[in-house]
């Protein structure tokens, strides 16, 4: 039997094609302030349930249930998105974790 995890799925109104997935018990709590505003109006676009062998459009499942279990979040870019762009958002991401630390 494969690990389950049930997560939101946001859409951000400020970055086009940008996803944010949380765990569903959680819900953005886990996100760092910073990233949320530079994602700016974030819209719930649905709700699922993630498993290993689940395909998803433009995401690896298993790196995004990865990323939910270890930092409780994971943004996903529109494919073909400016490569600087995406690699700001993603460094914004990591270095607001390093300095936030986990909460356990």
């Amino acid at each position: 039997m494969s690990e389950k995890i049930f997560c939101k799925i946001y859409r951000s109104e400020r970055q086009a094609g940008a996803y944010l997935y949380t765990t569903f018990d959680q819900g953005l709590e886990p996100v760092p302030p910073m990233l949320l505003g530079k994602l700016g109006e974030l819209v719930e676009a649905m709700s699922i349930t993630l498993e290993s062998d689940r395909k998803l459009a433009n995401a690896d499942v298993k790196t995004v249930m990865s990323h939910l279990k270890d930092n409780g979040f994971y943004l996903q870019m529109p494919p073909g998105k400016i490569a600087a762009e995406e690699t700001a958002l993603a460094k914004l991401a990591a270095s607001t974790i390093d300095v936030l630390g986990k909460e356990s």
